[in-house]
């Protein structure tokens, strides 16, 4: 059984698109995107820098566009189980059917734009806590101030809040973390500090009409498979404001069998946790289109 997951930000590279948009027909579905949600991903997922494709209103919808566009190039796909990281949640629901491509890349936009006005209200981050005990870990955080914002399994929580949490947690490790990693995103997302978004994006859900998942669709909001389009979106819109919890995601694919896991452009970063968490899962991430070949074979092997 093959699982379809997308990253959320932060996966982001200068340049990661260039290879992608050689690929036959690619630059015209890309141009036509950029002109649906008024922004450029061609220009940011080539020529832009990495201060450029930080951006909040930038990142989220060049990811959504990364996910969909590498998804495509597969060929026909027909997974046992979809997933998303944060925003990656937004590619998913677009390979269960929920939103079409337009629909999924108007929403993400709105929500990169809305997030990034809530992240300029204080200025906040986030942290990889790499190794250590969760419960140790998720009790420090708190006393910190700070959201255990994802909880990622494998050894590996992020922490959110204020820079000046941050940096106390820099000075202030929990018992047997062995490093604390700054992320490149602009703002404490999946904490408190997003409720203004949720109000923003819950306006937008509700110009949309979802489609009930055609295939088993997993929810971080608590690894929950979820039968409905209208609660699919409803969680698209609450998650901004709340942990993502890919551990519990990776427990569900165990539950489901799932014996292999493709992760879409720009992949990497849930495959390495699949590694360590789902021992025996074959695990690909499309980096670019050279990685197309494997993938097929995957596909081949272990898809629907």
């Amino acid at each position: 059984m093959l699982v379809l997951v997308a990253p959320g930000q932060g996966a982001q590279t200068p340049g990661f698109l260039t290879d992608w948009l050689q690929l036959p027909g690619a630059a015209d579905r890309v141009a036509a995107w950029s002109d649906a949600i008024g922004l450029d991903l061609a220009h940011y997922g080539t020529e832009a820098d990495a201060d450029a494709i930080r951006d909040t209103a930038v990142a989220q919808p060049l990811l959504v566009a990364a996910g969909l566009l590498s998804a495509s190039a597969l060929g026909a796909v027909a997974p046992g189980a979809v997933a998303g990281h944060s925003v990656g949640e937004i590619t998913a629901a677009a390979f269960a059917g929920v939103l079409d491509d337009t629909a999924a890349l108007t929403l993400v936009r709105k929500r990169g734009l809305a997030m990034a006005e809530a992240a300029a209200v204080t200025e906040t981050g986030m942290s990889a806590l790499l190794g250590g005990d969760p419960e140790v870990s998720v009790a420090h955080l708190e006393r910190l101030g700070l959201t255990p914002a994802n909880v990622n399994g494998a050894g590996q929580i992020v922490a959110a809040g204020t820079m000046e949490q941050l940096a106390a947690l820099a000075e202030d490790k929990p018992e047997g973390v062995r490093k604390i990693v700054p992320l490149k995103v602009a703002g404490a997302f999946h904490t408190s500090h997003m409720a203004p978004a949720v109000e923003t994006l819950a306006r937008a859900a509700k110009e949309l009409s979802p489609a009930d998942p055609d295939v088993t669709y997993v929810s971080n909001k608590d690894g929950q498979v979820v039968g409905s389009g209208a609660e699919v979106l409803d969680r698209l819109v609450g998650q901004v404001a709340n942990p993502v919890r890919w551990d519990l995601c990776m427990e569900t694919f165990k539950r489901l069998g799932v014996t292999a896991l493709i992760e879409v452009c720009p992949g990497g970063t849930l495959t390495g946790l699949a590694k360590r968490a789902l021992p025996g899962v074959k695990t690909l991430a499309l980096k670019s289109p050279a990685d197309l070949d494997a993938a097929r074979d995957l596909v081949a092997e272990h898809g629907v």
